[in-house]
């Protein structure tokens, strides 16, 4: 039997460091987890990226990333990137995921928390004053405070 080993010297240098990717302390933030698991009470790290939120997920066609690359991205610490998602934003906290999850993990306190972060910078995600009057008077005053109550600090 022959067994062929792949050498970081038989790739092509071009190739090499398109497949590299790097971690340092600028993407993994200690900090980041422990606010995180702070806000939401959960571990991140539980999560094995088994996709089971992503397809239990019924918003999932409004999201511009799945919930599962939002976990793995959360637990590579990359909060600079999930500042431009709108996931977190979008996420109904019908609990679906949390209910189909074999680990157990409460992905809506982590979207919760997620919002929470970028709310306590004072980043609104809408801006109340900029709505149109005919929205103001076509919604129900259930849903605007509701919508302000999650997407405005």
């Amino acid at each position: 039997m022959i067994h062929n080993t792949l050498k970081t010297s038989d790739i092509h240098p071009f190739l090499l460091k398109k497949m590299t990717i790097r971690l340092s302390t600028n993407i993994a933030k200690r900090e980041f987890f422990d606010k995180l698991a702070k806000i939401s009470g959960q571990n991140i790290q539980q999560c094995f990226q088994c996709g089971t939120c992503t397809g239990a997920c019924p918003m999932l066609d409004k999201m511009d990333t799945n919930p599962r690359k939002i976990m793995r991205m959360a637990q590579a610490g990359m909060y600079e990137k999930l500042e431009n998602v709108n996931t977190c934003w979008v996420c109904a906290s019908c609990h679906s995921c949390n209910v189909m999850c074999p680990r157990g993990v409460d992905l809506p306190k982590i979207m919760e928390a997620l919002r929470q972060m970028r709310l306590r910078k004072n980043q609104n995600m809408i801006e109340p004053s900029r709505l149109p009057v005919e929205t103001i008077k076509e919604c129900p005053q259930i849903a605007m405070v509701a919508g302000f109550r999650k997407l405005t600090s």
